[in-house]
């Protein structure tokens, strides 16, 4: 007897935020599509964490590799996938930014929001992707 083919099944946006496009403007396109997934309501916290992963990914992206980004969300069932490209190979790593440091925190935060991230540079530049479990599945 033949074992029946496995559906993969997801879901996903994609959008480009231009170098001159505000952050606010990646959190607000993220907001509306965690709250069609319904994590907004049923996952808030883990919600809020996937906004401030955002806003840290498009920053690094705008700032460090001074290129436009290209934001991809992926809900595949079990782990929301954010994701992030920018022009610039080279990989980030989470920094011990000192008690003054105005800068310097963004990938240590990812690194304490995420339930797990990764970096890898291709040959168009790096993707970053962060990976958030939610405490309840919603029903979407």
């Amino acid at each position: 007897m033949e074992e029946p083919e496995a559906a993969v099944r997801a879901v996903g946006w994609a959008r480009t935020l231009p170098l001159s496009s505000s952050i606010a403007a990646g959190r607000t396109w993220t907001r509306r599509h965690l709250g069609e997934l319904g994590w907004t309501e049923h996952a808030p916290e883990t919600a809020n964490d996937v906004l401030v992963t955002v806003s840290e990914l498009l920053t690094n992206a705008h700032r460090h590799a001074h290129s436009d980004a290209n934001l991809v969300l992926t809900w595949d069932g079990s782990c929301l996938y954010v994701s992030v490209h920018d022009d610039s190979p080279r990989l980030p790593r989470p920094r011990d930014a000192g008690p003054d440091a105005t800068s310097g925190r963004g990938m240590a935060l990812v690194d304490a929001l995420a339930d797990d991230w990764n970096a890898r540079a291709d040959g168009h530049g790096k993707t970053v992707t962060a990976c958030f479990h939610p405490p309840d599945r919603p029903t979407h």
